[in-house]
């Protein structure tokens, strides 16, 4: 990979000036037209791309608010600000010596929202001149390093969640995060503390002193379940290492974020049956019986809230609407899960993207069937439908997790994508929800439209894409002469449960050959499609949201 620093750009202007002393008018010229061609087309790109993001202030009720947790949520904001340096280090250190070698504020800008060099929502694409291919590798593990190489080392801990791979004497070795990290892991651990002393509810005092000590240890299992345990807490904050997105090389280790929450709990309550049910449609799943003994865990909480500060990870590339954790298969299993539906961030996504969108891609007869409620409904059974299917193959190679390493998280998000609208079809024919299931499958149909605009790079791209390609093959929909899109009902179901017992399958039997070729040959964006993506970027429809946050904007300072 290479980069400019202060010493080799003023080398580089060095040369380049001796060059063009030494050649005659014409050549003058053509180089000069051939530098700024170089430079404005990156410059180019940046300023399209940038057009993708719409910002979105992050705003809560404040009046909803205790005394005591007005004094917290500030405390909570600046621990996961640290959470966002963490995140930097992890996914591009050298931030700050870039952005002194750039004078165009937009490449900087585009920078900041990127967290490095490289287009998330486009195939991690190189935007700045002289920076190559993002590498699998990353700063998780040494440069150049192969899979071949760490599973043939005696190294301890080489699929650790909270460590890196570093070269000592020639010699891999394992540096877990408290270490390699303890400065600010220790800060974030002493804001939590302080959080902890200033909160009235006992639950998430808990919570906050146990996750402070998981900071500065990497023993996060203690603070995982007494997460889990809160039941009446206002605020909420997930922080720490969490998803494995950014581990392209193994899909391992974990990487650093924060959302500060503020509880809805009017829709909190109304959610609050669903989980009791997982049981019952783990049943039904449409497989074979070997693939669904597993019993869901019920003890979850499913809860709406208003996200007021996104940091590290989860602030990258696509926002995440909808959070369901923890992903420790033993605690899901023993406790369940805890599901956050971040209303205020799904309701900007619905109102400036996916309505944009179905106005120009869904059929005009089916465009009346898009609905915030059947957004919402599909977003929070994805999360809940990560409880169901399988964590563990039935062919003896430990958990799906460990046996697809790499190719888990784009499979697994297919899962719960395919699985949330079978639980939606399932609870609406028992009466557990209301509405017309075209409403649901034409929403569905639509988001799946929004999301393939992340690209195929993401674990949720390929996802969205493999449904797409899978749909489009049964017939579930069609692409009118008009260049929009028309759900059939009657094959959606269908297709729906043939992708779920597709998926369930392939998890089950933990062979990661067959996934790669599932991913392969369902997990790309065709030309057609393309060229329909493309018509909203020219109409100006974002892509994906920007956040303006943190104290000042909810009026606090």
């Amino acid at each position: 990979m290479k980069k400019f620093n202060k010493t080799s750009l003023l080398l580089l202007k060095f040369s380049i000036a001796a060059c063009l002393f030494a050649c005659n008018n014409a050549e003058k010229k053509a180089e000069s037209k051939s530098e700024t061609k170089a430079t404005d087309s990156l410059q180019e790109y940046v300023d399209k791309r940038l057009t993708i993001y719409e910002k979105v202030k992050l705003t809560t009720n404040l009046n909803a608010l205790t005394v005591s947790e007005r004094k917290v949520l500030p405390l909570l904001i600046e621990a996961a600000k640290i959470m966002d340096e963490l995140f930097w280090k992890q996914a591009y250190p050298q931030r700050d010596s870039l952005l002194n070698t750039l004078k165009d504020e937009k490449t900087k800008q585009f920078i900041w929202i990127n967290y490095g060099p490289w287009d998330r929502l486009n195939g991690d694409k190189p935007f700045v001149n002289g920076i190559g291919p993002k590498t699998e590798t990353g700063t998780f593990y040494p440069a150049g390093m192969t899979k071949e190489k760490l599973e043939k080392s005696d190294v301890k801990d080489k699929l650790g969640l909270y460590s890196v791979i570093r070269t000592e004497k020639d010699k891999l070795i394992s540096v877990p995060y408290h270490v390699i990290y303890a400065t600010e892991l220790q800060r974030a651990s002493s804001l939590l503390k302080q959080a902890a002393l200033l909160t009235d509810d006992p639950g998430f005092k808990k919570y906050l002193n146990l996750r402070a000590d998981a900071l500065v240890t990497d023993n996060y299992k203690a603070s995982d379940y007494a997460w889990l345990d809160m039941k009446n807490n206002g605020l909420d904050i997930i922080i720490g290492p969490i998803e494995n997105y950014e581990d392209k090389l193994f899909n391992a280790r974990a990487a650093f974020e924060a959302y500060v929450l503020v509880k809805d709990k009017v829709w909190s309550k109304r959610l609050a049956k669903y989980v009791s049910m997982l049981p019952e449609l783990q049943k039904g799943l449409p497989v074979d019986p070997k693939y669904k003994k597993e019993v869901p865990g019920t003890d979850s909480e499913l809860n709406a809230y208003d996200v007021v500060y996104y940091a590290g990870d989860c602030n990258a590339g696509s926002k995440t609407i909808a959070v369901n954790l923890p992903n420790d298969e033993e605690i899901q299993q023993k406790k369940g899960t805890r599901r956050s539906q971040l209303k205020n961030a799904m309701q900007a996504k619905f109102d400036k993207i996916l309505v944009p969108i179905a106005k120009e891609l869904i059929d005009k007869d089916q465009q009346q069937y898009i609905k915030f409620d059947a957004f919402f409904a599909n977003v929070m059974f994805h999360e809940v439908a990560h409880g169901l299917g399988i964590k563990n193959t039935i062919t003896g190679k430990g958990t799906v997790r460990s046996a697809l390493q790499e190719q888990y998280s784009w499979l697994e998000e297919g899962k719960a994508d395919i699985l949330g609208l079978y639980m939606v079809t399932g609870l609406l024919k028992k009466g557990e929800l209301t509405g017309d299931i075209k409403e649901y499958y034409t929403t569905f149909m639509a988001g799946l439209l929004r999301s393939v605009r992340f690209g195929a790079s993401s674990a949720h791209g390929k996802a969205n894409m493999q449904c797409f390609n899978y749909f489009k093959e049964q017939g579930a929909f069609e692409r009118t002469a008009g260049g929009t899109y028309k759900v059939n009902f009657e094959k959606f179901a269908t297709a729906m449960n043939g992708l779920g017992n597709l998926i369930i399958t392939l998890q089950g039997n933990g062979n990661k050959l067959a996934v790669e070729n599932a991913q392969k040959s369902k997990g790309i964006i065709g030309a057609e499609l393309q060229g329909d993506l493309d018509r909203l970027s020219k109409k100006g429809i974002p892509v994906d949201i920007v956040f303006e946050q943190g104290v000042d904007v909810l009026g606090m300072k």
